[in-house]
């Protein structure tokens, strides 16, 4: 099959790679003409992941109609911000019928949309979206260590899709059908990372990590369900899977986000000025807020994150706070 991939950062780079090793043609779509000549000619990304050599079989252009123009499945990896963008981007050069894979991950700010939902805004039709997540880290997949995620979808024909087009020897989907349950948890364990990082920066020790992991995971639940998605996708790859390899691993910008720099009293502008890498987490936890108002949820971690990085707050004030919080049944 011939796929495009829109977007070419780290986990576009990393999933075009895993296409190409499953057989399909890939058109990798890039902003940047330098990006588009380092992969056609040196078979690099000069941006990301710029020591690993891709496939022959990817192939990128700076045009949306190019690397649309015949394509049998899309497969889109923008930063959640600019999904709506992307979309518009994308619709004159996009067939109705074209199955579109979303791997972007949070929540559209003022309209508390999910990115199935801001993409069919713009493209149409529900049935034709499916989402990947999972814990897949791009520095792994890109090495082709065994890795695991979930592909969910309105279609069962398009979930399975999604699970044929990524499926290789080190890479393996399984099937969903909880779109909303799955996106929600790609949302939140940014956010929850990003408190995870923040305890280790304030060496609070491996229990205050674990109790933020479970805690947050419990604040994640009460968000799925009153949102019609399903309690029991938090336990699995989308949710606890993806939720352990973001909090505990070095290769997550969003634990690094806590660690290195909120901790130490810097701020967002600062690790994007260094990484030049958009950190979900710390959007989604103001995104998130549309959603917990609207639906009366109470997220305590969610707030504390968003206190601190938008809104100046103490760190360790907040986390006093959270401890002191009245005692409650856990379930």
């Amino acid at each position: 099959m011939k796929v495009c991939v829109i977007g070419s950062g780290s986990w576009g780079t990393a999933l075009s790679q895993v296409l190409a090793d499953a057989g399909h043609s890939v058109m990798l779509h890039a902003r940047r003409e330098e990006v588009v000549q380092g992969i056609n000619e040196e078979h690099r990304n000069p941006d990301y992941l710029s020591g690993s050599t891709l496939p022959q079989a990817v192939r990128a252009s700076t045009s949306y109609e190019t690397c649309l123009e015949g394509a049998d499945a899309c497969v889109v990896v923008t930063p959640s911000a600019y999904l709506r963008s992307t979309a518009q981007s994308m619709k004159d050069h996009c067939p109705d019928d074209l199955p579109i894979i979303i791997c972007s991950k949070g929540v559209e700010a003022k309209t508390g949309k999910l990115p199935a939902e801001v993409m069919a805004d713009v493209l149409g039709s529900l049935d034709r979206f499916a989402v990947l997540s999972g814990p897949t880290h791009a520095e792994e997949v890109i090495r082709r260590l065994p890795s695991s995620a979930v592909a969910a979808a309105v279609s069962a024909d398009v979930s399975r899709l999604a699970q044929d087009l990524f499926s290789t020897g080190y890479f393996r989907t399984y099937a969903s059908d909880d779109i909303v349950g799955v996106e929600l948890c790609g949302a939140f364990k940014n956010v929850i990372a990003i408190a995870v990082g923040i305890s280790y920066g304030l060496k609070l020790g491996d229990n205050t990590a674990a109790a933020i992991i479970t805690r947050g995971l419990a604040e994640m639940s009460r968000m799925v369900q009153v949102c019609g998605g399903e309690a029991i996708t938090c336990m699995g790859l989308a949710g606890a899977g993806d939720m352990v390899v973001t909090c505990l691993s070095r290769h997550s910008r969003n634990r690094r986000f806590g660690e290195d720099y909120i901790a130490r009293g810097l701020t967002l502008e600062d690790f994007e000025h260094d990484t030049h890498m958009v950190v979900e987490g710390a959007i989604a936890c103001k995104t998130l807020d549309v959603l917990s108002k609207r639906h009366g949820v109470e997220l305590p971690l969610t707030d504390a994150v968003r206190a601190v990085v938008w809104e100046g707050g103490d760190a360790k004030a907040l986390g006093h706070e959270l401890m002191d919080r009245p005692l409650k049944s856990e379930f």
